[in-house]
């Protein structure tokens, strides 16, 4: 019998596949979520770098919202997310979830980002 963590993972992959086949050589909003905080990343696939950042521990969000595990902190990050994506020219990205339900955080997040300029 899988772990939880390997069932996590393959389901991550799953996503993964499936974003490569639409991507079209856009930028991937990769999402993590632990139990307390949640972080997002702008990822550039084919040079393999990151392009931005953030994540509900930094000064920034720490000090517009003090708690860092409920929804209002993931839409703090998904606008600081887009608001770094829009300074380094990027608007169009696919929407990596990791393996997580469209809800609550993850869906709060997508929704800041939208809002905040990116295309997804």
């Amino acid at each position: 019998m899988k772990t939880q963590r390997e069932k996590q993972v393959r389901r991550a992959q799953r996503n993964r596949i499936r974003l490569r086949k639409f991507a079209n050589g856009r930028p991937r909003l990769s999402v993590h979520r632990s139990s307390k905080n949640i972080y997002a990343q702008i990822i550039d696939d084919v040079a393999g770098k990151t392009l931005a950042s953030a994540s509900s521990l930094e000064e920034a969000a720490l000090k517009e919202h003090g708690k860092s595990w409920d929804t209002k902190a993931a839409e703090i990050v998904g606008k600081l997310i887009a608001e770094r994506a829009v300074k380094e020219g990027v608007k169009d990205v696919v929407f990596d979830r990791g393996g997580y339900i469209y809800h609550g955080r993850v869906k709060a997040l997508a929704e800041a980002a939208r809002e905040g300029g990116l295309n997804f």
